[in-house]
Formats: C-alpha cells, sequence, structure tokens
C-alpha cells in the first residue's frame, strides 16, 4: 500500500510488483491488452474523477511508488484499503469494488465519450500456471462470470459497472513447461480462478453496501 497527496487529499495505491516473468491480460487503461508485466497497480481517485489522460496519471503514479518496467495500471472511486482477496490451490483474486453506479451490459441508455462517473469492480487475478493465449482470453471470461454470480448472490440486480477492469496474471513458460490450454469454470485451474473471483468480488461487494463492515478474507 503506497499514498501519494492530491489537491490537499492522501490517496492510497495498491500496489502488486511481482517482477519481470509475468505476462498479463488486462482491459486497464494502462498497460491493457496482452504481454509481459511486471507490476500492478490499483489507484484510488477522487469521485467525479475527469481526467482524459489517465494513462499518463497512472504511469506518473507508478513512478512515483518506483516501479520500473511495463506494468498495468487501473484506478477507482472506491476505496483500494478495503479490498477483499481470496485463495485456493494457488490462485489468487484481489478485488476492490464501487458498487453506486451499476446495471446491465445490455441496458439500453445513452453513452458518452468521456470517461462515466467511477465506482469500478477492479479484479486482479493471480495464477502459478503458464497459459496460452487463448486461455488468457478464457480466464478473463471466466472471471467476469465469477463476477456477475458474486454481485446476484450479494443481491446487486446488476452485472457490474460501466467502469469495470480486470486483469489476469501467469508466469511466462520457462524450460519447456507446459502452458494451460483451457481456463473455462469446469476446468481444474478455471474453477480455481472462478471460485477465489466469486469469493473476494462477493466479499467486497458487501463491504461496499455494509460500509466496510464486511469481513475480510
Amino acid at each position: 500500500m503506497a499514498e501519494r497527496e492530491e489537491d490537499g487529499t492522501v490517496l492510497p495505491v495498491l500496489v502488486w510488483a511481482p517482477g519481470p516473468g509475468w505476462r498479463m491480460m488486462s482491459s486497464a487503461v494502462l498497460g491493457g491488452g496482452w504481454g509481459e508485466r511486471h507490476w500492478v497497480i490499483n489507484a484510488q481517485v477522487r469521485g467525479g474523477y475527469r481526467r482524459m489522460d489517465a494513462d499518463r496519471h497512472l504511469a506518473d503514479l507508478a513512478a512515483d511508488a518506483g516501479l520500473r518496467g511495463p506494468g498495468v495500471g487501473l484506478m477507482t472511486a472506491a476505496s483500494v484499503r478495503d479490498f477483499r482477496h481470496a485463495t485456493e490451490g494457488g490462485a489468487e483474486a484481489l478485488v476492490t469494488a464501487g458498487v453506486g453506479v451499476r446495471g446491465w451490459a445490455a441496458a439500453p441508455g445513452p453513452t458518452t465519450a468521456g470517461p462515466p462517473p467511477a465506482g469500478t469492480i477492479n479484479i486482479i487475478a493471480a495464477l502459478p500456471v503458464p497459459l496460452s493465449p487463448a486461455a488468457y482470453v478464457n480466464a478473463v471470461a471466466t472471471a467476469t462470470e465469477a463476477k456477475v454470480q458474486a454481485l446476484l448472490d450479494a443481491g446487486f440486480d446488476a452485472s457490474g459497472t460501466p467502469t469495470d477492469a480486470v486483469c489476469v496474471a501467469a508466469p511466462v513458460a520457462r524450460d519447456g513447461r507446459a502452458e494451460e490450454t483451457f481456463m473455462g469454470p469446469r476446468s481444474p485451474w478455471g474453477a480455481r480462478l472462478a471460485r477465489t473471483v466469486h469469493t473476494a468480488t462477493y466479499a467486497a461487494c458487501l463491504s461496499e453496501r455494509d460500509g466496510g463492515r464486511a469481513p475480510v478474507r
């Protein structure tokens, strides 16, 4: 956990820096897509965030935290101190949740050219096994399905928020180590991923709803 001051407000930044040797797939504004990444940050911003250079903002925050090389940057107006974490058999998920602005993905409604009001469910998941490129895509889909299930189980009539982001990390295959090719929710590693994302998202959403009183796991 790092901190910085912006406009007189102290704001935290979650930092995970496993270093070289990891590939990540992410929908994040900084370091999104697929490739080798050395770190992930999840930065809390003030409500009503309207900067249009979020990628530069996140890059500056990463540099201030002493991070070097390529990485992934996420942001949210939700409290990142109130993260929830789950692990199963080597699979891990860390989730921060803001669910004040939520709805169904296919609902009709107006669109906007700028960033929508920040709420955001951010999911960072890590696996201890190498994945094929297709398995990374499958893992993002599995994590998203688990997020929606957690929202419904927590009593929210929604599939997410307009600004949700996900990052899936796995080690680069070395010395001929085989890559996992399936990450659907009934595959061995996909099932672990789904359960950890569900557990962390469910707890984070309940904590957001109940003002931080849901238990930390």
